[in-house]
């Protein structure tokens, strides 16, 4: 496979569209990656996100949470979870206290399938990343966490 320019935008580094260029670039190959792992799984790509936002909670969520993330309605999240427990993907809990709290747990065997599926994207992080010094990539994740942190903040319509 031939490799690609590093810098697709073509412009300097701190030039607004080549960080455009090159994160447009970066998602549509991540969604090529997602919506193919969706279609092995009989999913749609809209469970992998949740999927996604499950495994990277630092609690397991709620659908409550799961919905202001994805930005669904109640009944999409739920017709979601539903697909997933089904794949084998998730398992829903119900809290001892409040038997009306549902938390979202990634289920265990699940992790294999996802493991094995996207271990070509994280064989290319890691060639990617050893051609950066430790200082270089600590950088990147500080722009990687600040993006996040600003794109965390907008909200998007209900669908």
């Amino acid at each position: 496979m031939a490799r690609r320019q590093e810098n697709g935008a073509g412009g300097a580094p701190g030039d607004p569209h080549s960080f455009a260029v090159a994160l447009r670039r970066t998602i549509g190959e991540v969604n090529r990656l997602v919506h193919g792992f969706a279609v092995a799984q009989g999913l749609h790509p809209t469970d992998v996100q949740a999927l996604s936002f499950v495994l990277d909670s630092p609690e397991p969520p709620t659908p409550g949470l799961l919905r202001e993330h994805l930005g669904l309605t109640s009944g999409a999240v739920t017709a979601c979870l539903d697909r997933l427990e089904r794949a084998g993907h998730i398992r829903r809990t119900r809290e001892s206290a409040d038997r009306r709290v549902v938390h979202v747990h990634y289920a265990e065997g699940a992790r294999a399938a996802a493991r094995t599926y996207f271990m070509p994207l994280a064989q290319a992080e890691a060639q990617a990343r050893v051609r950066f010094s430790e200082d270089e990539l600590a950088v990147v994740l500080r722009y990687l966490d600040a993006l996040n942190a600003e794109l965390g903040e907008l909200r998007v319509p209900r669908r």
